[in-house]
């Protein structure tokens, strides 16, 4: 009798305070393990707390990062620490509507040089790159469309998506000019041209939506862009 092969083991830490009764925290796992089925690979996650994050040592050994919803986080710096490890060090990164807003963030802190970079919603002063929402997307659902021949566009395989949002805070409007003047594009825009996800374009995967586009898989739906970062931190 031939020897099943080995499954590759990939390592996921998920960044973020786990909270039962967050949909997005519900939907988490089952993603990733429909995502490991259609890849044939076992894929491993912890979640990490933002307040167990205090160094890049404590995110060692991961294939990838994901920065899930859930802000304000418990400890910003730690979110920020795991977002700017994933992005120097060419690891796998996924955000999503909390980790989305974070990697805004820490881009501007420390590739743009806005040190005084801030989020509305937990800053008080600074320039604020996260602002509130003209309208709050709170469970509503949007059409969102997508840049050609990127990561995102190439994971859903269609030009215009709908997906679910659970936020009140986005790109701030003085500060989405910044974008298209470094590495990390708009990749995700909605019919009014607000900015709904972003990637960083000299990384192999550092995608963010401001969309919850896991809480498909309380459907029962496949999420094309767990797939898409699993299968990059496969290699």
């Amino acid at each position: 009798m031939e020897k099943s092969p080995v499954k590759d083991t990939l390592r996921i830490a998920l960044v973020g305070d786990y909270n039962a009764g967050v949909a997005a925290h519900q939907a988490i796992p089952l993603a990733i393990d429909d995502a490991a089925a259609v890849l044939d690979l076992i894929a491993d996650y912890d979640w990490l707390a933002t307040t167990e994050i205090n160094s890049a040592e404590d995110l060692v050994g991961y294939d990838t990062l994901w920065v899930v919803p859930g802000s304000p986080y418990k400890n910003t710096e730690g979110a920020l620490l795991a977002i700017r490890y994933a992005r120097e060090n060419g690891i796998p990164f996924l955000g999503t509507c909390g980790g989305f807003q974070h990697a805004i963030l820490e881009y501007a802190r420390n590739v743009l040089g806005w040190t005084d970079a801030a989020h509305a919603e937990t800053d008080t002063s600074g320039r604020m790159v996260i602002a509130p929402l003209a309208c709050s997307l709170v469970e509503k659902t949007d059409a969102i469309e997508l840049r050609p021949n990127t990561l995102i566009a190439k994971a859903y395989g269609q030009p215009t998506i709908t997906e679910g949002y659970h936020c009140s805070y986005g790109i701030a409007d003085a500060f989405a000019a910044e974008l298209e003047r470094g590495d990390l594009r708009v990749t995700g825009w909605d019919e009014n041209g607000d900015i709904r996800a972003v990637e960083l374009v000299t990384h192999p995967f550092f995608v963010a939506t401001l969309f919850q586009h896991e809480r498909g898989a309380l459907e029962g739906k496949p999420v094309p862009l767990v797939q898409a970062m699993l299968r990059a931190a496969r290699g």
